[in-house]
């Protein structure tokens, strides 16, 4: 492990530890110390009262998750649920892990936990602030439980006017306003499978998740601000619809005013669009939420496309509403009083993800439209000072960016509300960590570093609040994940502190019930590399050194091949940012005649730093020397900025595939694509 990450640099208090939720869960249940917890709650060959399927159970009760009809085991892996025939006619084992059905015979409704029960006369949180906005513009508004509950009820009314059953899918192709958490509640109520769609997606890719959707409805705008001028969004919805097909109606929130002042902007169709104002707005507003099955389809999620073509990820009722509340209620310690802030989009996992583990317990979800930096490089600063926020949620690569203004933005700006800071998407570098850690947490704010994905709607790694945390670590396995890291035989490798490839032992409630495309690819992506017995291969690189703490490398597929001799991108990257010139680096592997592969490494400097001929030896001398002269980088070039999604995760593929030319695939799911063009100039 890197010398940086060797310490432990945060420590809780005794006085936050003993109050943190997970510390209630441990003395609830007699568990003593944090190996016990996972022991307990993670353990796959689970005997007595021990192990996932104990937690899982445990875990509806505890969490106060309300079923409309009890289930009848916590699962069945038997695959008697699902038996599909093959071409002959003959029964297909849908056994095993793979296909387990959680909670079967149970009845629920997500948007029964997280808005319904909070909204009923006498409920503490009926007046409760459910969701507070902040335009870019500098507008805000609050919705209390109460209002969120008659406008998901006149989403429902109005979907099922329009034809929308359980078991149809319909698209949000919305700004990041308050109006998508009433849609995605709306469609949990009739039964639908809501589709969130990335709004920075242009026509392909939006028409391509419409197209493999079926979509017949479509939610979207007239558009959004970013960085001070209006996004127009419905001429792509026009043209990504004329693409598909499918939709029939397409209904559209009035954000920028077009409505009245701006429609020259606004394409129209009569027979197929519709003003919110004169659909949802006019619908009623009460409803009788359907009680469904468990394993009833309640989203589909696509994946980002930062690796290739995008999947269809499924998800369930009982999945996405039992392991949202798990995460937000033990990893971030969520708080009647608090308020919650993850930077996302609703068309990313991290989107629902905040809205389902936030409302299930009446609690509060921050959102924001705009861009990090507008009109000034501290307005994540003074949002949080002006709001309250207590946790905060970021990339990595969003924190590097932030870093690169330094620490004068941060003053004046009062961030003592912070309990948590949360961060995923990618490996952390020690130096921007540490940074995080110190001025925007005050150095006692713990950074709940997570990692999981849209696959799982959650984390197979989480620290808790109240154990200590080393630089960049992800602490260990999430309660209830039995995960492990194992050699290219399958073997586990985790107590031997070897990098080896994560994986899961077993399922959970929330693992995606297969891919939208079907089983075959679902199997191929996630269980085919590890047969015997079965484990999902996650695709990235994990390492859990002496003391206990697991670390991660990047992605397993992303590995560079240098004569033979194997290293994660992240590692190169973390090489180049502890050079003190050096704020964010991405590196690619390219072909090369002698070695087979290469590395070229991009690097954006420290502001004022000059890019030089004798900063680049200095570079490539900084990553030979750290990881030996085999990845010494055959070329170092300097750019402004990187390919990023707007989670901020950077897409190497499509920097690898700008210096070869090749086909980079998928595109989709970057938000700055100009940045192609820097990378074409990079010298």
């Amino acid at each position: 492990m890197p010398d940086d990450t060797a310490d432990i640099v945060h420590r809780p208090s005794r006085e936050f530890a003993e109050s943190t939720n997970v510390a209630a869960f441990m003395e609830t249940y007699g568990i003593d110390d944090y190996d016990d917890l996972i022991e307990r709650t993670c353990a796959v060959d689970a005997e007595g009262e021990a192990g996932i399927d104990w937690f899982w159970d445990e875990l509806v009760e505890y969490l106060g998750i309300e079923f409309y009809e009890e289930y009848d085991a916590v699962r069945d892996d038997s695959g008697a649920r699902r038996a599909p025939e093959d071409a002959n006619g003959d029964a297909v084992s849908r056994g095993g892990p793979q296909f387990t059905d959680w909670y079967p015979g149970g009845k629920l409704n997500v948007a029964h936990n997280t808005v319904d029960r909070h909204a009923e006369v006498g409920n503490p949180a009926r007046n409760r602030v459910a969701t507070i906005w902040e335009g870019e513009d500098g507008a805000v508004r609050e919705t209390t439980y109460h209002e969120l509950h008659r406008e998901a009820n006149r989403v429902a009314n109005a979907l099922e006017e329009r034809g929308i059953e359980t078991g149809d899918t319909v698209g949000l192709y919305m700004p990041m306003v308050p109006e998508v958490v009433s849609i995605l509640y709306g469609c949990l109520k009739v039964g639908a499978i809501a589709v969130p769609i990335f709004s920075g997606f242009g026509v392909d890719a939006t028409a391509t998740r419409i197209a493999d959707a079926e979509c017949s409805v479509l939610f979207t705008g007239d558009g959004f601000y970013r960085r001070g001028d209006p996004v127009y969004l419905k001429g792509a919805a026009d043209g990504a619809i004329e693409q598909a097909g499918h939709v029939e109606h397409t209904i559209v929130f009035d954000r920028l005013g077009s409505k009245d002042d701006d429609r020259d902007q606004i394409p129209w169709t009569d027979e197929r669009d519709e003003w919110w104002a004169e659909t949802v707005g006019a619908a009623a507003d009460a409803y009788d939420t359907k009680s469904l099955p468990s394993d009833q389809e309640s989203m589909l999620l696509y994946s980002s496309g930062t690796t290739g073509t995008p999947k269809g990820i499924v998800h369930t009722h009982a999945g996405v509403g039992t392991q949202c509340p798990k995460e937000l209620h033990f990893g971030f310690d969520l708080k009647p009083a608090d308020r919650f802030f993850w930077v996302s989009d609703i068309g990313w996992m991290m989107g629902p993800w905040t809205l389902i583990g936030v409302h299930s317990f009446g609690g509060t979800v921050f959102m924001y439209e705009g861009a990090p930096d507008h009109p000034g490089p501290d307005r994540f600063w003074e949002m949080i000072d002006r709001h309250g926020i207590t946790q905060f949620g970021i990339s990595p690569t969003a924190v590097r960016a932030l870093r690169k203004h330094g620490t004068e933005p941060l003053e004046g700006h009062d961030l003592s509300s912070l309990r948590i800071l949360g961060s995923t998407g990618e490996p952390w570098d020690a130096e921007s960590w540490q940074w995080f850690y110190e001025h925007v947490g005050g150095s006692e704010a713990p950074i709940i570093n997570i990692s999981g994905g849209t696959e799982i709607c959650g984390c197979f790694l989480m620290p808790m609040p109240n154990q200590p945390l080393k630089p960049c670590t992800l602490g260990g396995p999430g309660l209830g994940m039995a995960t492990d890291v194992v050699d290219s035989a399958g073997e586990s490798v985790a107590d031997e502190g070897e990098r080896g490839f994560l994986v899961a032992r077993d399922s959970c409630p929330s693992m995606t019930k297969s891919l939208w495309s079907g089983d075959e690819r679902y199997i191929e992506e996630y269980w085919s590399t590890f047969e015997d017995p079965p484990l999902w291969d996650h695709g990235d690189w994990a390492q859990v050194d002496s003391d206990g703490f697991w670390f991660l490398h990047g992605r397993a597929d992303d590995a560079l091949n240098v004569a033979g001799r194997k290293v994660g991108p992240a590692e190169v990257e973390g090489a180049l940012i502890d050079h003190p010139a050096v704020n964010q680096a991405a590196a690619v592997g390219v072909p090369d005649e002698t070695t087979g592969t290469a590395v070229v490494a991009y690097v954006i400097t420290e502001a004022g730093v000059e890019e030089s001929d004798d900063l680049r030896e200095e570079l490539r001398a900084q990553v030979a020397g750290a990881l030996g002269k085999p990845f010494r980088p055959r070329e170092v070039l300097f750019v402004t900025e990187f390919p990023k999604t707007q989670s901020g995760k950077i897409v190497r593929r499509a920097i690898g595939a700008t210096y070869t030319g090749s086909d980079p695939g998928d595109m989709s799911s970057i938000e700055n694509p100009e940045s192609l063009d820097d990378l074409r100039e990079a010298r």
